[in-house]
């Protein structure tokens, strides 16, 4: 581990850089983070460099961090996310001479994060905390909100995109994803709901995580329920269906996303069910009719527009995603694909 890396940080935070101890954590795919420990008090805090890479303008990053934690405190909600700490003058991050970008959260000692669900009831129990994310900012103005990655889960973007590295690729490329890219063109009807949904009054934007898997879930090591959400950094103005739908994605199936067991993909209507369940068993309360209707279009928006993004970027020369394989983000795609196809047939 690189000190220097975190230690400019560190001293800004702190005053003193030494007596403290630092155990880098796993998890993140695209953050730093670090469990700092006083051995004085032995008080732990949590410091974390953001992506600049990913995350274009990490002060809106922040921005709409405070605004959430601010709203949370100024009416009462009971809800809890972790509570933000501040660097010297009050400054919420801190830019380092590296050019890094620093903040500090309060460090929960309780928590252990899940990688997949392993039983019903925690699928459940992840979809509950999601919706009642939300449902804490129903009364919230969105617009307050930054963007902090503009279009990511705008299905006629991620359309567009697809058609314009059809245009962009070598012929070879084509001819081996032809099938699949057929499939997916023929479900152009998707990107047609999405397009009439986005302009509609009927649907909303809300305050939506963007990234609603149970890796982002806290759990409590003493009793095994659910202490908060955490990894707030997409959390942005979005419609319906993203949060419910990254759920089903990520938990109703029954393999991930790497797997080329593609006889065997399948989604499990029992956990299927109980996000689905789950998740407006909290939310109904706040859904227009028209969210309802198609409540069951969450998943196929989000595992089709997956889809695209991996065969999009296999089209492109594998330059966003990273791969082990040349041939990954093709089998990826083909995953989502068989994916979509079986929840198609749940929801028929």
């Amino acid at each position: 581990m690189n000190e220097n890396f975190y230690k400019e940080a560190l001293q800004a935070y702190t005053g003193n850089s030494e007596n403290y101890s630092i155990q880098p954590l796993d998890g993140g795919l695209i953050n730093h983070s670090y469990k700092i420990t006083d051995n004085k008090t032995r008080e732990s805090f949590l410091l974390q460099r953001i992506n600049h890479h990913v995350f274009k303008k990490p002060e809106n990053v922040q921005l709409n961090y405070q605004l959430l934690w601010k709203h949370l405190k100024s009416v009462g909600i009971d809800f809890f996310i972790p509570e933000p700490k501040y660097f010297s003058g009050d400054a919420e991050l801190y830019w380092d001479t590296n050019h890094n970008y620093w903040r500090v959260f309060e460090f929960i000692e309780d928590g252990k994060m899940l990688t997949n669900a392993e039983t019903p009831e925690q699928a459940k129990e992840t979809a509950q905390t999601f919706a009642g994310f939300t449902a804490a900012f129903h009364d919230f103005d969105v617009s307050d909100l930054k963007d902090t990655i503009p279009d990511f889960h705008n299905l006629g973007f991620r359309f567009s995109q697809f058609e314009y590295a059809l245009q962009k690729s070598q012929a070879e490329i084509k001819e081996k994803a032809g099938e699949l890219i057929t499939e997916l063109k023929q479900r152009k009807q998707y990107v047609d709901f999405y397009n009439s949904l986005a302009d509609s009054e009927d649907y909303p934007k809300r305050v939506m995580h963007h990234d609603a898997k149970i890796a982002n879930i806290l759990f409590s090591k003493t009793t095994g329920k659910v202490i908060c959400p955490i990894d707030f950094d997409t959390t942005m103005p979005g419609f319906f269906f993203s949060d419910l739908g990254d759920m089903i994605r990520s938990m109703a199936c029954s393999h991930d996303e790497t797997s080329t067991d593609f006889e065997n993909i399948t989604i499990c209507k029992e956990f299927y069910n109980v996000i689905v369940d789950g998740y407006l068993s909290v939310m109904s309360k706040y859904l227009t009719a028209s969210e309802k209707k198609n409540i069951h279009y969450a998943g196929i928006i989000i595992i089709y527009m997956q889809a695209l993004r991996f065969i999009t970027d296999y089209l492109n020369g594998n330059i966003y995603y990273k791969t082990t394989y040349p041939e990954q983000n093709f089998d990826r795609a083909k995953n989502q694909l068989v994916l979509l196809k079986a929840l198609e047939q749940v929801i028929r």
